[in-house]
């Protein structure tokens, strides 16, 4: 396990568009089996989430993250999983098993498959879990980390997230000092990673 931290790019840039495979379609009242970013556009803030199946880093807050989103989603945040691992590698991920994920877990959100990895580039994400938070323009008011607990040290609970939740939907922007997350890195396909 290759443990990476975010990179925390610029606060301000616009949220690339991306329209990718859910392996939970039944979760929201969106037709098909792809999401894009404009299938959310009355979202009062988006969350956009790259995490994967296998990670402990990102098992470690999926419980709690499932809890937040269902609170926050309550309040008009709108949260998108999406996993850009190579499944060649790390079978764990695959389409088929995020659906068994999603369902075992009970996702109150999209969990989407970035097969080409043009999304996760586009983020700039590099670990899982990697968090992005867009306000109601989706100009990126957060990135960063879910809280300062870790696999075997601390329970997760997402305080660093929620509190820049908290913070957008209440004054319109995060001042909050922001760190990075932490957790392994994401799985390129051979040839794939950013420079």
């Amino acid at each position: 396990m290759a443990v990476t931290h975010s990179k925390m790019i610029e606060l301000g840039m616009k949220a690339p568009p991306f329209d990718l495979p859910t392996a939970n379609p039944g979760v929201d009242e969106v037709e098909g089996e792809t999401r894009a970013l404009a299938d959310y556009a009355e979202a009062e803030a988006a969350v956009v989430v790259f995490t994967c199946n296998h990670c402990p880093y990102a098992k470690h807050v999926e419980d709690a993250l499932v809890d937040m989103a269902s609170h926050y989603q309550a309040r008009g945040v709108q949260f998108i999983a999406i996993n850009a691992n190579d499944p060649e590698q790390y079978p764990e991920d695959a389409f088929d098993k995020m659906a068994e994920r999603a369902k075992a877990k009970q996702f109150p959100f999209p969990y989407l498959f970035d097969a080409s990895q043009d999304v996760a580039k586009a983020y700039g994400a590099l670990c899982t879990p990697d968090f992005f938070v867009f306000d109601d323009d989706r100009t990126l008011a957060y990135r960063g980390r879910f809280d300062e607990t870790r696999p075997n040290q601390g329970e997760a609970h997402g305080g660093d997230l929620s509190a820049a939740l908290d913070e957008l939907l209440q004054q319109g922007e995060v001042t909050s000092e922001q760190h990075p997350s932490m957790g392994c890195n994401i799985k390129w396909k051979p040839g794939n990673a950013p420079a």
